[in-house]
């Protein structure tokens, strides 16, 4: 955990005196978003094209403006079951890579970099983004049929994700 700490650390080092859109300075608060971001984009979507990580990203931007979901993008990712110690029940989660019980340290040096980098771009306000996904506030992969997508209106097909709202 620690490693992972100080490789977050020093991933962060280029955000540090950045500015968003309003040309305010980077907080704690904003780097640990571009983080949980990063963290959904890789491991949800790090075989994607850019267009298909960015539409990942989006569902959860979408999810965060919904009053049905959490309004933080952490909030949003880590949404679902937790033990009272905070860890989160195996497979009862919204985006499975947080509670498959698998690490969530980032291997493909080059993926995560990207990541962080489409993580920044989506959540630094600095410019105004088409939704591809159409207001998509769920998606799955292509090769599972989960029961809730009967219920909802198919809004985008992008690689290997079907989008829903």
């Amino acid at each position: 955990m620690i490693v992972l700490g100080v490789f977050l650390l020093f991933s962060f080092s280029s955000f540090v005196g950045d500015k968003d859109a309003s040309g305010n300075s980077y907080t704690y608060s904003s780097i640990e978003a571009i983080n949980c971001m990063a963290q959904n984009i890789y491991f949800e979507a790090r075989a994607e094209s850019t267009a298909g990580k960015i539409a990942v990203g989006q569902v959860v931007l979408n999810r965060s403006k919904d009053k049905g979901f959490p309004t933080g993008v952490c909030d949003v990712i880590k949404q679902g079951s937790h033990f009272s110690n905070g860890v989160p029940k195996r497979d009862l989660c919204q985006f499975s890579w947080y509670c498959d019980g698998k690490t969530d340290y980032p291997s493909d040096k080059g993926a995560w970099r990207e990541s962080l980098r489409l993580a920044d771009y989506l959540l630094s306000g600095r410019v105004e983004l088409l939704d591809i996904t159409d207001g998509a506030k769920y998606y799955h992969a292509e090769y599972v049929q989960p029961r809730w997508a009967s219920r909802k209106y198919k809004t985008a097909k992008i690689d290997r994700h079907i989008f829903y709202r």
